[in-house]
């Protein structure tokens, strides 16, 4: 018997089982995945978005509250808990001196194409070293940590947590924290919540996974056969426009393509169908995925030509290169007169000012939709290139209803020990959209919360039973 059994292994369940341990509790956690592959999607992360009134250690210049609310305001498009979402915002200012404490480090963060530099806290490392670091602090205090043990079932009564069941094997605690993620790597959920579109395509089929394989949503299953309250839509997600040619699972940030405000995005009919220029990368990358799951055969193209070379981060995979458009187009597989009109079309849409990729300038389109507002210069210098983009889904938003101290709910009421946090719930936050770094804020904040309620209801459970034994 422990007294918290946390449930994943990624950032938001280490964060939670190192407060539940650092309360005075036993805790155990359970991680699906073998331990090379432990750390659920935080392995693939780089950066925690920081709110901070001042320059503080890594963070440059300022980024109030108010201004980090309107970010997340309009990438989700209201689409979030004002209370819940401010919580995680206020306490993204105060976790990196706790998080140093348990071994993480940081470095000042990467400026220029990324926007980043005064916003969010870089991992030394990168996430995997974050989640390396919590894992060596979590064997120091003592917490029991098992490995290939992904929990199918859970004992709950009336809404109480009883034992979590990986098989036949059975593991009882007095209080439960769920970090066990989304259910992004379930391809048949995937495909289920997206169905089938009036083309006749599942759009689903194309997707990627570019984080971990086990999140299969097994425990959100569970929790939803037992009547816990969801909130959410099953087809928002992070999702982000990535190389065609990444892996099905675990490419990571590494697939991801940089240069789609630098040029223009065309479908497979070589048309155009949204604003390139809408803001910046970090606030905007996520959009594009879902733009790119609902085009036919869930396929697009970035197209940018020699002035944009050098000014986005260098794709893993190199670009198709030709040295005029029609030849572009043939190494594309697009229709060559369609892709060169449109090209055309928008070259002489361009409003050229001052162009300037770090603030949202004066270069923009007139006369041709979708519109690009800034960074819209022609595509007429050869050499020209062509990245292939497929739907990049990265967790997924259908979870949990949670609230301020992290509790799950049955029909309204919230379970005395039962928690969760970071994907699983992220929803409550994230209706859509996303900007850069706000889901590990989310893990971390909620991640913090959930642990250390669940060490409290865990002696809150011990002392009642200590008063009946005496009784």
């Amino acid at each position: 018997m422990w007294d918290v059994i946390v449930v994943g292994g990624g950032n938001a369940a280490l964060c939670s089982a190192l407060m539940a341990r650092e309360a005075g509790a036993s805790v155990l956690i359970l991680e699906a995945a073998p331990k090379a592959w432990r750390g659920g999607n935080s392995q693939h992360t780089r950066n925690l978005r920081c709110m901070h009134d001042a320059p503080q250690d890594v963070l440059v210049e300022s980024y109030p509250e108010e201004e980090y609310w309107q970010d997340l305001l309009k990438v989700t498009g209201g689409q979030t808990n004002e209370p819940l979402a401010r919580m995680v915002i206020r306490e993204s200012s105060t976790c990196r001196d706790w998080m140093r404490k348990h071994g993480v480090r940081f470095q000042p963060p990467l400026s220029g194409t990324l926007h980043v530099a005064r916003t969010n806290a870089f991992f030394m490392g990168g996430g995997k070293a974050l989640v390396n670091a919590y894992y060596r602090s979590a064997e120091n205090l003592g917490i029991d940590i098992m490995y290939d043990a992904p929990v199918d079932d859970l004992e709950l009564e009336q809404g109480k947590f009883v034992a979590a069941r990986v098989g036949d094997l059975r593991y009882a605690g007095r209080a439960c924290v769920l970090g066990c993620g989304g259910f992004e790597s379930n391809r048949e959920w995937v495909r289920e919540a997206w169905g089938q579109n009036a083309r006749g395509e599942w759009p689903a089929d194309n997707f990627l996974v570019r984080g971990t394989r086990y999140n299969m949503g097994a425990v959100l299953k569970v929790m939803m056969r037992e009547g816990a309250d969801t909130m959410g839509d099953p087809t928002q997600a992070h999702c982000v426009a990535i190389d065609a040619r990444a892996p099905l699972y675990d490419g990571g940030i590494a697939t991801r393509l940089d240069c789609v405000s630098l040029g223009i995005v065309v479908n497979c009919n070589a048309e155009r169908f949204y604003d390139e220029g809408e803001d910046f990368w970090p606030k905007r990358y996520a959009l594009w995925g879902r733009l790119v799951a609902l085009q036919p055969t869930q396929t697009a193209y970035s197209i940018i030509d020699a002035k944009s070379v050098g000014r986005f981060m260098p794709p893993v995979f190199t670009g198709v290169k030709a040295a005029t458009l029609p030849e572009l187009a043939r190494l594309l597989g697009l229709d060559e007169v369609a892709f060169v009109r449109t090209i055309g079309d928008f070259n002489a849409a361009c409003r050229v000012g001052t162009f300037d990729h770090t603030i949202q300038d004066d270069c923009h389109t007139e006369g041709v939709l979708p519109e690009k507002t800034h960074w819209a210069r022609p595509i007429d210098t050869a050499p020209f290139y062509g990245y292939a983009l497929r739907p990049g889904i990265t967790f997924t938003y259908f979870g949990l209803t949670t609230d301020e101290k992290a509790s799950v709910f049955f029909d309204g009421k919230a379970s005395p020990n039962i928690f969760a946090a970071g994907e699983i719930s992220a929803g409550n936050v994230l209706g859509k959209g996303y900007t850069a770094g706000v889901g590990m804020s989310i893990g971390t904040a909620f991640g913090r919360i959930a642990g250390t309620q669940a060490a409290a209801a865990a002696k809150k459970l011990k002392e009642q039973g200590a008063a009946h034994a005496v009784a």
